[in-house]
């Protein structure tokens, strides 16, 4: 299969505005982000979906490929569907925009998945969560049946937790889509439970698709979307290069 990975990036971010433009390390966020997806292993080719022309022109001056698509996209998958019109492939990774540190073994993961499934028409990941963040409604929470095929995505603690032994899971907002399948993703009408948790993946379950969520084989970090996130992944970084 060929798999290509497309990274929405949007300007606009209500809490930390031009985000993928912020200084990390003498690089903008974005090309943090497209360094790593471009080392992932299983990846043919990297885009940049973005709706404002300065990242745009961030992307190409560091020698990427940047696509410029519609300000009216309501989530990061209608985005990357139209980044992908034209574009020869069998499957696309969805990669988050304002993740510096994402794990190029994690990039390849979903690609593999996609490649060994074939009757899969979307991947996720999942990660053990820690106690204190299980409370946390930023943190999407997510429970799977044995084949590791989601059963519900969700802000709220699950599973309950009346009897303890059941780990809770995180969600990894990285996807991977079959090219036929997210053409037809953008075609479903919106979704009772998706509208109301506000997560987008709720809308694929409900129209009795399967996701299937394995747990991830590298390191997670968590994304920018503060300041203080920001301040974080600056001294983050240092860390790493010292």
């Amino acid at each position: 299969m060929e798999i290509v990975a497309v990274i929405p990036a949007r300007y606009g971010s209500s809490r930390l505005p031009g985000k993928p433009l912020c200084d990390l390390g003498g690089k903008p966020v974005i090309q943090h982000v497209y360094e790593r997806t471009m080392s992932a292993g299983r990846i043919s080719r990297v885009m940049v979906a973005t709706d404002d022309e300065r990242i745009a022109q961030a992307v190409r001056s560091f020698g990427g490929e940047a696509v410029m698509t519609s300000h009216n996209h309501p989530n990061g998958t209608c985005r990357v569907a139209e980044a992908i019109k034209g574009v020869s492939c069998d499957g696309v990774v969805n990669v988050q925009g304002d993740e510096p540190f994402m794990d190029p073994a994690l990039v390849d993961q979903v690609a593999l998945c996609l490649c060994e499934n074939p009757e899969i028409p979307m991947v996720s990941l999942r990660y053990p969560l820690e106690k204190e963040e299980i409370d946390n409604p930023n943190r999407v929470k997510v429970v799977v049946d044995q084949t590791d095929r989601a059963l519900y995505f969700s802000r709220s603690p699950i599973p309950y937790r009346r009897v303890h032994g059941a780990t809770v899971y995180g969600h990894l907002g990285i996807y991977g889509y079959r090219r036929d399948f997210l053409d037809r993703y953008i075609s479903l009408e919106p979704t009772p439970l998706s509208e109301s948790e506000s997560l987008e993946q709720l809308r694929a379950i409900e129209h009795g698709y399967d996701i299937m969520v394995p747990v991830a084989r590298g390191r997670h970090a968590p994304g920018i979307d503060t300041d203080s996130d920001l301040l974080w992944a600056r001294k983050e970084l240092e860390k790493e290069i010292s």
